[in-house]
Formats: C-alpha cells, sequence, structure tokens
C-alpha cells in the first residue's frame, strides 16, 4: 500500500504475489495494473500467469534472455516460455 501511495514511475516486484491464492494473486495483478499504469514495472515471478498481461515479457534462463515478447508472440513461438506455460497451465 505504501508503493501504491509514493507513485514511484519505477517499480520491481519481485516474487510479489507468491503466497497469495490464485484468486487473489489475480485480484492484487488487476489492481497493481490499475494503479502503475503507464510506469515501467518489472515483474519477477515463476507463475506465468501473473505477468500474461504484460507489455513485454522476458523469459530468463541460467542469467540470460532466452525469450522476448508478448504472451501471444511467445505462446506462437513455441519455446521455452510456451512449455512452461502449459506445464503450468495443466497443473491448475
Amino acid at each position: 500500500a505504501r508503493t501504491v501511495l509514493q507513485n514511484p514511475n519505477f517499480l520491481i516486484l519481485d516474487e510479489a504475489t507468491s503466497a497469495l491464492d490464485l484468486h487473489s494473486e489475480r485480484q492484487v495483478c488487476q489492481n497493481l495494473m490499475a494503479a502503475f499504469r503507464g510506469r515501467t514495472v518489472f515483474f519477477i515471478t515463476h507463475r506465468l500467469a501473473t505477468i500474461r498481461n504484460a507489455d513485454v515479457i522476458l523469459m530468463m534462463d541460467k542469467g540470460t534472455i532466452a525469450e522476448q515478447g508478448t504472451h501471444a508472440e511467445l505462446m506462437e513461438l513455441k519455446g521455452q516460455y510456451y512449455c512452461l506455460y502449459q506445464q503450468q497451465d495443466a497443473q491448475g
């Protein structure tokens, strides 16, 4: 809440929603997207559904950028992001 009130232009969130259930995580992410619209936010997460609506997604592998694009672009590429997203989606 303090971060939203401080109104930063740049924000890094590292696993900020990892302790939440899926429903709560979606609600928090929607609220964050609305609060930080037009600003730069780095959202570091292992749950790919969290960043599905991001403008740009960077898929990291061993410290380097393996893939980059929107969710749709990365799904069409059928690379690492696609495989991991499909795996997570199947797990619910």
